[in-house]
């Protein structure tokens, strides 16, 4: 039996279509916050629990005869606590391996603009290897699909405004991701490895911008304004305030080189090569 974690977000829905194509739904089971979302799982034979990383009562429920577990990150405040709480019951439970999404950031930045997720990430990994459990970590770069959040739907008119500066970042399809972690959830071996799931290569805004104006026939216009600025324009348009916290977050993170990692293990786990950012943009933005 397989228990996949926050199986209603974007990532776990990726990774169940995935794994339904290689494993029966009956070995297959569900973690969910919300009971409503519980229907289309069970309508596909794939068992549903409900309950949250910090109800200890119900992970040893939903654990119960699991093999395998996919903890997928949560991005709350008390993230690492929930963590280690699945953890906990996991080890408690007997489980074979554990599985964890953890986030892929470039080693040679001294200084994280990531704040506690960036604990959070390396501290559950940290305490995935001393629970004497078996594991397989997935160090996740960029989802590609953030891409129309930073720079807008409408970026064929608008240009991208975004602070970034000439940093560049690295993109993966979300769904690729989910495909990668599902291959490897289906397979037996994958023990104690940490694989890391990114594009292939990093691209500043401003070569993201000279790919749209290739693409597009028009010329994309990129500027940089400072963080300030790019608050105004956003309260200017009515982007709500947690959406602002998150842009400029990003944005500074990107900033900071982060999200330029030269490695991926992406191609291997996929069995064929990823989708490239000049496809992406092309299917995204001119389809």
């Amino acid at each position: 039996m397989i228990l996949v974690t926050g199986a209603s977000g974007h990532l776990g829905t990726a990774v169940i279509e995935n794994l339904l194509k290689k494993v029966p739904s009956k070995d297959i089971s569900v973690l969910l916050r919300n009971k409503s979302k519980a229907k289309p799982f069970e309508d596909k034979g794939i068992r549903a629990f409900i309950g949250d990383y910090a109800d200890k009562e119900a992970l040893l429920k939903a654990l119960k005869g699991v093999k395998k577990l996919l903890l997928i990150s949560s991005a709350s405040p008390d993230a690492l606590q929930e963590h280690k709480n699945v953890i906990d019951a996991a080890k408690e439970s007997g489980i074979d391996h554990i599985f964890y999404t953890s986030g892929a950031l470039n080693k040679n930045v001294k200084e994280s603009k990531l704040g506690p997720l960036t604990d959070s990430y390396a501290t559950t990994e940290n305490y995935i290897f001393e629970s004497s459990l078996n594991y397989t970590i997935f160090q996740n770069g960029l989802y590609a699909e953030t891409l129309p959040f930073f720079i807008g739907e409408q970026v064929l008119e608008t240009g991208i405004y975004f602070p970034a500066g000439s940093a560049k970042a690295s993109f993966a399809k979300r769904a690729e991701m989910g495909e990668a972690i599902a291959n490897v959830l289906s397979e037996e071996g994958h023990e104690n490895k940490t694989y890391v799931l990114n594009g292939l290569s990093s691209h500043s805004f401003s070569e993201i911008a000279q790919i749209l104006s290739e693409l597009s026939g028009n010329e994309i216009s990129y500027q940089s304004p400072q963080p300030d600025q790019y608050e105004n324009q956003l309260k200017e348009y009515g982007v709500g305030a947690e959406d602002i916290y998150f842009s400029l977050l990003l944005a500074a993170i990107i900033e900071n080189n982060e999200y330029d990692i030269a490695a991926s293990d992406l191609e291997e786990l996929l069995g064929r090569k990823p989708t490239d950012l000049r496809t992406y943009l092309k299917e995204t933005f001119l389809s």
